[in-house]
């Protein structure tokens, strides 16, 4: 790793701090008072949907419900796997790309090390949002199974149980949508650190009026 700038290092770990703070922040809110958040009063509709199908036996309703989310899971994982693999490649074969960049980075450390290794952050990123994606699609397949049996007495397919799944899936499909906003201050970085702080503060901002609002 090259010798990085002190004006670099307070950027990127200003960042960090700033993202890591706003989350664990929106953690506590979720455990202490999750019906003020849109995961919490996501979470509680789920869990009321699963028991109006479970209860009325509505199966074309699930079915329907779960391949719109299998489907949007699917594309965000496709996208998500090619930009990993573009990273990837970017990262290796530096070029014309890389000089626009380091014009546009006015303060920041310019090597073609540390160039790279910001593309392999990226990249790990999404390989990390892919990941979770393909995991929302697993959560839901089982779903698609447990909502439809309609077995009664049986704790395995309760409507708890399946919301427990359905809620799991919910999470990895969350997860991958933050490993999403998190690449665009990543992506700044490509142009200079204050870029990225800058793009740090803005999707801070849009995020506590998203995790608000159901």
């Amino acid at each position: 790793m090259p010798t990085i700038s002190l004006y670099e290092t307070i950027m990127v770990v200003s960042t960090a701090v700033v993202v890591i703070a706003y989350h664990m922040n929106l953690y506590k809110k979720v455990r202490s008072d999750s019906l003020s958040t849109a995961i919490g009063i996501t979470n509680h509709a789920r869990h009321l949907w699963v028991q109006g199908v479970i209860r009325d036996k509505r199966d074309i309703l699930a079915v329907q419900t779960l391949r719109n989310q299998v489907m949007a899971a699917t594309f965000l994982a496709s996208t998500a796997i090619l930009v990993c693999l573009g990273s990837f490649s970017a990262a290796f074969r530096p070029g014309v790309f890389m000089e626009v960049s380091h014009s546009l980075n006015l303060l920041g450390t310019k090597t073609e090390t540390l160039w790279m290794f910001k593309l392999m952050l990226l990249g790990i990123i999404f390989f990390v949002t892919f990941f979770n994606f393909t995991l929302c699609i697993r959560y839901y397949n089982h779903v698609g199974f447990m909502i439809n049996t309609f077995q009664q007495n049986d704790s395995t397919v309760s409507a708890e149980a399946v919301t427990q799944v359905l809620n799991h899936g919910a999470l990895h499909y969350t997860i991958g949508m933050r490993g999403f906003y998190l690449s665009v201050p990543i992506a700044l970085w490509l142009f200079g650190p204050i870029w990225m702080f800058v793009g740090s503060l803005i999707l801070v901002i849009v995020l506590y009026r998203l995790d608000r609002e159901a």
